[in-house]
């Protein structure tokens, strides 16, 4: 079982990676007036889900 420190780790590094693809679609939005695909938005959505099951491996038992 992962120590508290290896979960915010890893929070962190995932944090940053949604961070700067999210900061990319913002600008492809913005400044190309560009939607993005739905498999990126998909992808990024279960990176989340991913995220929240390190933070509290329970949610997903509350999920449904």
């Amino acid at each position: 079982m992962a120590t508290a420190k290896e979960k915010k780790e890893e929070v962190k590094a995932q944090l940053k990676k949604l961070r700067s693809e999210l900061r990319t679609i913002h600008l492809a939005v913005t400044d190309e007036l560009k939607l993005p695909e739905a498999d990126n938005i998909k992808e990024l959505m279960n990176q989340m889900e991913e995220m929240l099951l390190v933070i509290d491996p329970k949610s997903k038992k509350n999920k449904k």
